[in-house]
């Protein structure tokens, strides 16, 4: 019996060991889930879609153009928000004529942004004035643009603010479940 109670419990201390040492850390600082709650994503992410993200990665590598970032938005330190990286540190965007226009200091041009990951461009911007970003500032927005409260209604978002990038993203359409992978990690 005594035999059994100390195997017992040198098994419980090897669970808690490998909890402390192995999936804590994984979880508080390399990778974290999260569930899509509300449409400002749609169609490409879903309510109920799972996803993973790197936190470790915005570290590493900061947010490009066209990633999908979680994030504590500044209205609401209660929540986090997912929304898709539209401008730049040190960028200008402008709204105008239902198109984005970014100017890149660091590639010295201006441009309109072309957002291959919309299938449906049939949507209305309302227009805006030009924002110029601080070298720590992202401008998000949601891919469901009619639908999405993100940079344009309370503005530019603090880099400090982001939690990580989505790397993949498993989504249950029916019952058929499909796993995405976004972010490239190079």
């Amino acid at each position: 019996m005594v035999k059994f109670i100390k195997i017992t419990l040198i098994e419980i201390l090897e669970i808690i060991f490998i909890f402390v040492f192995v999936f804590l850390p994984i979880r508080l600082f390399i990778f974290e889930p999260f569930i899509v709650i509300g449409e400002s994503m749609e169609p490409n992410f879903h309510n109920t879609d799972y996803l993973v993200i790197c936190k470790i990665c915005t570290k590493i590598n900061p947010p490009q153009r066209g990633e999908v970032i979680v994030f504590k938005p500044p209205v609401d330190e209660t929540k986090y928000y997912i929304k898709r990286v539209i401008a730049l540190p040190e960028e200008e965007i402008e709204i105008k004529d239902n198109k984005i226009y970014i100017y890149s200091p660091k590639e010295n041009k201006r441009f309109i942004l072309e957002e291959s990951y919309l299938k449906n461009k049939n949507f209305y911007l309302e227009d805006m004035d030009k924002i110029k970003l601080k070298e720590d500032e992202y401008f998000v927005m949601g891919d469901n643009r009619e639908q999405s409260f993100d940079s344009r209604k309370w503005g530019p978002l603090k880099k400090d603010r982001i939690t990580g990038k989505v790397l993949f993203r498993i989504s249950f359409l029916g019952n058929l479940i499909k796993i995405i992978k976004f972010n490239n990690l190079g």
